[in-house]
């Protein structure tokens, strides 16, 4: 049987599959991973945009309520008591896709994934 769901080559075509509002979440949320880890490249991982560097650092995915950040287990637990505005299981935040994305708090995140990816090297 057929998977219903597209298989994405590219974070642009994950994007594009949205409606415009969520496409400027994901742009916006996509630009701050960058700025946060400039060396990370860029991949679909899980059908998911994901960044790499020294290992994957983050995935993002968009659903009809929120905007699913996937840090994983580590990344969770060294923030654990700045995330307590959202829901939280072991490797995942979900943002409320209606309100704006806490993108200090992502930058920081980010900025820790690499140091722990660098520090694996």
């Amino acid at each position: 049987m057929e998977s219903k769901k597209p298989a994405y080559r590219t974070i642009d075509e994950y994007i594009a599959a949205f409606p415009p509002d969520t496409q400027k979440i994901l742009e916006e949320l996509r630009a701050v991973i960058h700025s946060s880890a400039p060396n990370a490249t860029e991949k679909i991982s899980y059908q998911m945009p994901a960044f790499d560097q020294n290992g994957i650092l983050v995935y993002f995915a968009a659903y009809q309520k929120h905007i699913g950040f996937y840090p994983t287990a580590s990344g969770i637990s060294a923030f654990r008591k700045k995330l307590t505005d959202y829901e939280c299981s072991k490797g995942t935040v979900k943002f409320p896709i209606e309100k704006p994305l806490p993108f200090d708090l992502i930058r920081e995140i980010v900025a820790y994934r690499v140091q722990e990816n660098q520090a694996k090297k």
